[in-house]
């Protein structure tokens, strides 16, 4: 009986290479499984009020014994637009940062749709939380 022996060399450093593929295909198909899931995706957050009463509301700000006026235009279930209203020259001049404050937080209010985790220029901090606040007390005044 004359049985033939088959002798199989592997090397190393194929071995390791396959082991890395596997590793990663599986890591693929879990951040795939992760990412298309309805528990992967974003979930708003459950801080923020999702309806607001349709409307146009305003909230003051005092500084230095002026009132600065700050309008939130909402729908029901969206801040459309952060205004100034009727802001005077005296203001502008005194506070130049204020137009400017206002303008970098409408953009990242109305992109998140929230007040929560606004990230605050260092140049012009004190400003902008000082208008943050203004404009939570408007939202306050929307919420149902």
């Amino acid at each position: 009986m004359s049985s033939k022996t088959k002798i199989v060399v592997l090397r190393m450093k194929e071995l390791i290479y396959t082991a890395i593929f596997v590793g990663l295909g599986i890591l693929l198909i879990i951040l795939l499984v992760y990412m298309f899931s309805s528990k992967g995706g974003k979930q708003k957050d459950s801080a923020a009020p999702t309806s607001y009463i349709p409307g146009v509301y305003s909230a003051s700000l005092v500084l230095n014994g002026q009132n600065i006026d700050v309008s939130v235009t909402v729908d029901s279930d969206r801040i459309n637009s952060i205004n100034f209203v009727q802001l005077d020259e005296a203001v502008t001049t005194m506070y130049p940062l204020m137009e400017p404050a206002l303008n970098e937080l409408t953009e990242q209010i109305i992109d998140s749709q929230s007040t929560a985790n606004i990230q605050l220029d260092e140049g012009m901090k004190y400003t902008q939380s000082a208008l943050v606040s203004t404009i939570e007390e408007a939202l306050s005044k929307a919420a149902p």
